[in-house]
């Protein structure tokens, strides 16, 4: 396989979704869901997608362009989706979209969308290659 088909690949293995419930303690004074609890939740899933791409150990670097399109109200479901767009020789980017559904109605609708910037780091906590040699045989 080619580098290129390698990282497509690495991609739809590292594709991740994760649903959770809009409780009360996850809301603010306006019984939305608080930014910060939406953040934590963005990079966690995003974490997660960027760790089964690489299978390295990868830190945050920085979070891109977080797009709230409406809020999401208490006693709501969320379903967050991350996928890996970019991937550089040290980083990757992931976007994580977020979608809010009743919990007695079908459909979703999009409610935040944000970019999360990884970097592999080696033991020394040096940047090193996003993707193994196993997986590109360099």
């Amino acid at each position: 396989m080619t580098k290129e088909e390698i990282i497509e690949q690495r991609k739809r293995v590292s594709r991740t979704t994760i649903s959770k419930a809009v409780f009360p303690q996850t809301t603010n004074h306006h019984d939305t869901l608080f930014g910060g609890t939406a953040l934590q939740w963005m990079d966690e899933v995003s974490f997660i997608a960027a760790t089964r791409f690489s299978r390295q150990k990868i830190v945050t670097v920085s979070s891109d362009k977080i797009d709230f399109k409406h809020s999401v109200p208490a006693g709501t479901l969320v379903e967050l989706t991350a996928e890996v767009i970019e991937v550089g020789r040290t980083s990757l980017k992931v976007e994580v979209n977020v979608l809010v559904e009743s919990m007695y109605l079908d459909g979703q609708e999009k409610a935040i969308t944000g970019y999360f910037t990884f970097v592999a780091i080696d033991d020394d906590k040096k940047p090193t290659a996003i993707l193994p040699k196993e997986f590109i045989g360099d």
